[in-house]
């Protein structure tokens, strides 16, 4: 399948999908377990559909490197409303071979993260989290009351509010008219890369701060200097298109 037949093919999939119910044997069944869908209505008419979302996954790894493993070529995404709430949720493409499954509980987990953890006027990235909540500083321990709720995998079921607490890149607060209306998680790649193509997926929607698509950037000691907002290199990281290193191998083991 070429890459326009595969695009297609996912927004097909993702507005189908929504509608779908779950397989009686209970086997992985993306569609009908509601991966692509859309459960709270209220407070989503200002934020990304299924449909933009997907077109937006497979626009954002062809505006430049993401690095990674993947290139950002296998991301899911998700986004909340200011309450929280799951208005969209949508896998990286209709093949069930070609990505991580256990990325969808954690694209919905930073969605909700980045907005639980922004306001009007400070945009808090997950990547940005990553250092203040590392033992010995300020913020650890701060994702135990915010589990995530596993009913949110059930595939019959209609959560709303999923939860979840993640530390690491991939998610970022959205914005519309100066004021924060939601969050926008994506998993499915090294943090790092995931930053990027939701950094890009913020920008395409018109949903960045006021303050510009990097005023939540992600951040690296070896690029940018020693500070709180410190997010470790990945393998294969890259920023802006810019390749800035690799993350240093294990030794002594």
């Amino acid at each position: 399948m070429n890459r326009t037949l595969a695009a297609m093919a996912v927004v097909a999939f993702a507005l189908s999908a929504c509608t779908s119910s779950g397989k009686e044997n209970g086997t992985m069944d993306t569609a009908n377990a509601k991966s692509p869908r859309a459960v709270a209505v209220a407070g989503c008419s200002s934020l990304p559909n299924a449909g933009d979302l997907a077109k937006y996954l497979k626009a954002a790894p062809d505006s430049g490197e993401a690095g990674g493993l993947f290139h950002g070529t296998a991301e899911w995404g998700a986004i909340v409303n200011r309450n929280g709430e799951i208005c969209a949720v949508v896998p990286p493409s209709d093949s069930a071979g070609g990505y991580w499954p256990g990325s969808r509980s954690i694209s919905m987990a930073k969605a909700f993260t980045a907005n639980g953890f922004s306001t009007d006027t400070s945009a808090l990235s997950t990547a940005r989290l990553y250092t203040l909540t590392q033992p010995g500083h300020s913020l650890w321990g701060v994702a135990q009351p915010e589990p995530f709720n596993p009913a949110c995998l059930d595939p019959n079921a209609n959560i709303k509010v999923c939860g979840g607490g993640i530390a690491f890149g991939g998610g970022v607060p959205l914005y519309k008219n100066g004021r924060i209306v939601g969050g926008l998680g994506i998993s499915g790649d090294t943090p790092c890369a995931d930053h990027e193509i939701a950094k890009r997926v913020r920008h395409y929607a018109g949903l960045d701060p006021a303050k510009g698509p990097a005023a939540d950037d992600i951040q690296y000691a070896k690029a940018d200097g020693p500070s709180i907002y410190t997010h470790p290199l990945c393998p294969n990281t890259y920023r802006d298109g810019r390749k800035i290193g690799d993350e240093a191998p294990a030794v002594g083991y």
